[in-house]
């Protein structure tokens, strides 16, 4: 009898684990990806842009005369 108690009562605990909270869908947390991973080309854009006037803005070299 001891051992059908103890199997019942682990049936039941595991049972409960089961039902208990099993966190968050996957779908908050790949809108948050996708908007992190948009921010991320954002700030490369504006970086590679920054980048690209400033070095257009260097002058030319000129030989001395």
């Amino acid at each position: 009898m001891s051992v059908l108690t103890y199997l019942h009562v682990a049936l039941r605990a595991r049972l409960a684990e089961l039902r208990g909270d099993r966190g968050d869908s996957p779908v908050p947390t790949a809108v948050i990806i996708f908007g992190l991973v948009a921010v991320a080309m954002a700030v490369t854009a504006a970086a590679l842009g920054a980048a690209n006037d400033w070095m257009t803005n260097i002058p030319k070299h000129e030989n001395p005369k």
